[in-house]
């Protein structure tokens, strides 16, 4: 698959990222035999520190392993699509994702966006536009992993501490993913199928039941002590975070 390089681009001066620097690291989810060595050269010369997979499970196992700042996932990927690949990385880990394809329609790019991904990119492409989009989802995801906060409630998505009046608060992960989903939007009515879709997933088989034990033991804890409530129902619709 071609991509373009900048005329000043030189593969033969790439060298691996110095392990004493700390750096960006980026996932290459691609099966693509002659464009993964050519971005993992590329992306190394513009400071980056790149690792690869080739399938769905392998690059899944990746971030697990290599906790990578930005993955970049090919949707043709063999086995698990990238579509599938991103609503399982949705549900492990926030993470910024730029899908790439060699399909560039509209109906591929909606797909991606609803999927999770945070980015889209058409092959072939500019090699200099892709950074540049690498560094754009960057910048906004630093901004997202700021401290999050309503009322004498904070959330700290850097360390995932959670806590109301300064008391720690000890979450099970899909708790915090519920609160942190309240406090990304605030005072905002939140319905019970919106929630479902973001915390268990598109295609959850999850019952509404289940959201509201959850949102319950939620409650005891950021209620604990006698505290005002936060998560409010509202009847017939879902939840909104409001005082």
């Amino acid at each position: 698959m071609a991509v373009t390089m900048h005329a000043s681009y030189d593969v033969e001066r790439c060298n691996p990222v110095s392990r004493n620097t700390v750096v960006t690291r980026v996932l290459l989810i691609d099966d693509d035999d002659k464009l993964v060595p050519l971005l993992q050269r590329g992306l190394a010369y513009e400071g980056f520190e790149v690792c690869a997979a080739a399938d769905g499970p392998a690059g899944l196992e990746c971030v697990r392993s290599q906790r990578p700042d930005v993955v970049l996932l090919d949707i043709g990927l063999p086995g698990p699509d990238g579509f599938e690949v991103c609503r399982r990385l949705r549900q492990q880990v926030d993470v910024p994702i730029i899908m790439l394809t060699a399909r560039d329609d509209v109906e591929d790019t909606v797909s991606a966006l609803n999927m999770g991904a945070d980015d889209y990119v058409a092959k072939p492409f500019a090699f200099d536009e892709l950074v540049a989009r690498v560094r754009a989802v960057l910048r906004r995801h630093d901004a997202r992993t700021q401290t999050l906060q309503y009322a004498d409630l904070s959330l700290d998505p850097g360390t995932r501490e959670v806590q109301r009046k300064g008391r720690p608060i000890e979450l099970t992960g899909r708790e915090y993913d519920l609160l942190l989903l309240f406090l990304r939007h605030p005072r905002r009515v939140l319905t019970r199928d919106h929630i479902l879709d973001r915390v268990w997933g598109y295609d959850s088989e999850a019952e509404t039941n289940v959201l509201d034990v959850h949102i319950g033991h939620l409650r005891q804890k950021v209620e604990a002590n006698g505290q005002p409530r936060l998560i409010q129902t509202v009847r017939g619709i879902g939840y909104s975070l409001r005082g």
